[in-house]
C-alpha cells in the first residue's frame, strides 16, 4: 500500500455513488490497522463541488470528486483492489485536505 492509491470501494451499499477510496495515509504508517481514506464520488452524484475542497480526478474511465469532507478511517481489509495511484495530484490533495482543516 502507498499513499494516494486508489482501491475499489468494495461495500455494496455505496460503491454505486463512491466507487473508490483514495488512501492519503503516510507511508511510514502503512503498519497500522487503519488507513485515512477520502472517498471519491461519481461526478455526476456529487452536489456543491467546490474547488479547492473537491478535487476532480479519473479513475478507469469515470469521472470523481474526491469528498475531502469525509474524510474517514478505515480497516485495512477493506482496501484490497487496487486501481489506480493519485501521486501525481498530490499538491492538490494535499491543498485540500489542508483547506478543510485550516480554511485557508
Amino acid at each position: 500500500m502507498a499513499q494516494f492509491d486508489v482501491y475499489k470501494n468494495t461495500n455494496p451499499e455505496t460503491s454505486e455513488t463512491i466507487p473508490y477510496l483514495l488512501d492519503v495515509q503516510a507511508d511510514l504508517l502503512e503498519p497500522l490497522s487503519t488507513h485515512l481514506v477520502v472517498p471519491l464520488v461519481r461526478s455526476s452524484e456529487a452536489g456543491r463541488i467546490l474547488s479547492r475542497l473537491n478535487v476532480r480526478a479519473r479513475i478507469e474511465n469515470i469521472d470523481v470528486i474526491l469528498s475531502v469532507p469525509e474524510l474517514a478511517g478505515v480497516p485495512v481489509q477493506i482496501l484490497k483492489e487496487k486501481v489506480g495511484n493519485l501521486a501525481n495530484m498530490r499538491s492538490d490533495i494535499i491543498a485540500a485536505i489542508d483547506f478543510l482543516i485550516t480554511g485557508s
